[in-house]
């Protein structure tokens, strides 16, 4: 149960970022971190598709973490990236090179050695206050430390501070729906009297505006690697000392375990600062016409969906267009009976 509800919430959020930004893909780059942004999008069913995914990942993940073990549903969260690669492939046929498959495989052979090896258990304490509040001095301790430290150097080192310290925000919101969950009372109602509830929140919309601003800062692909090793790496911690999750080490199930969280985050880096899967986890719009996920059909010179002419004059099979193509303008040379992708 609770594998299918962490696998399901990683699959609920490849699809968030699918269509979400197939909602974005024709907005004006003057909209970018503006509310405009918002406004423009919430006109597209496409982006509305995408927010439906966003919430069915919400509720994945908090039921998986109301059943499970930290320790066992953030690492799977990582499988988000294994599931771009599949969809990329196999529904918009895209060209997917043998780097980014060899680090899908990667993650997820690293993924199931370590949860085979460590055999997670325990993760029924409640955690108080007192120890809330330890927890808080050394999550924020770290964030205000990385927060300061991504004030200067290159855009590269700035974008990977910000990354982790949204990493942290994001592994501290898992930990607060772990603990609304494990206290949830017949009477639905009566959470909102419980701080985490407040706390959850505001980490959440922390974590985002984090994120948004490691998007700015720097190359996606320096925020997103932050973001995909430091936020299962402290969600564990987390889960091992306030929650009392327990993971087996003894013997040599220690170096392999250890060997297998490497072949995870190593895996996971090589896919999310592949360009194809860069490109679509940045949240920001696409500009100069460059879409982030093209259509799969031709349009031909007339505007009308068609077949693309062969070279000798007959008529070609439908091929998907190239992802990313830019878009046909007027600067663009054409010959009268080219066919123009999207």
């Amino acid at each position: 149960m609770v594998y299918f509800l962490a696998v399901g919430g990683a699959l609920a959020n490849a699809l968030t970022t699918i269509f979400q930004r197939l909602g974005l893909k024709d907005a004006p780059a003057e909209h970018s971190l503006r509310f405009s942004l918002i406004a423009y999008a919430m006109r597209r069913k496409v982006w509305l598709l995408g927010c439906l995914f966003l919430i069915s990942g919400f509720l994945f993940q908090a039921s998986a973490l109301h059943f499970g073990r930290l320790t066992i549903v953030q690492p799977i969260a990582t499988l988000e990236l294994p599931f771009l690669v599949a969809i990329l492939a196999f529904w918009f046929h895209q060209r997917i090179s043998w780097v980014e498959w060899g680090g899908a495989i990667a993650a997820t052979l690293g993924l199931a050695t370590f949860l085979a090896l460590a055999v997670p258990t325990g993760g029924n304490r409640v955690p108080g206050l007192a120890a809330w509040g330890i927890a808080a001095a050394a999550l924020l301790g770290g964030t205000a430390l990385t927060l300061a430290l991504a004030q200067f150097g290159p855009p590269t080192w700035r974008a990977a501070m910000f990354g982790s310290a949204a990493a942290i925000m994001f592994a501290v919101t898992a930990a607060m729906i772990k603990q609304v969950t494990s206290d949830f009372h017949p009477h639905w109602y009566t959470f909102l009297t419980h701080w985490y509830v407040y706390a959850m929140v505001v980490t959440g919309l922390t974590a985002v505006f984090l994120a948004q601003s490691a998007y700015h800062a720097g190359p996606v692909t320096a925020s997103q690697t932050s973001l995909v090793i430091v936020d299962p790496l402290v969600s564990m911690t987390i889960g091992l000392a306030l929650f009392g999750d327990k993971i087996h080490t003894a013997g040599a199930r220690g170096p392999f375990e250890v060997m297998a969280l490497v072949a995870l985050f190593a895996g996971a880096c090589v896919v999310s600062t592949a360009p194809l899967i860069a490109h679509i986890k940045s949240e920001e719009p696409p500009s100069d016409g460059l879409s982030p996920l093209a259509a799969r059909t031709p349009v031909t010179a007339a505007g009308t969906p068609g077949r693309t002419p062969a070279r000798n004059g007959g008529a070609a099979p439908d091929r998907a267009p190239a992802f990313g193509g830019r878009i046909a303008g007027a600067k663009r040379r054409r010959r009268p009976d080219a066919a123009q992708t999207l």
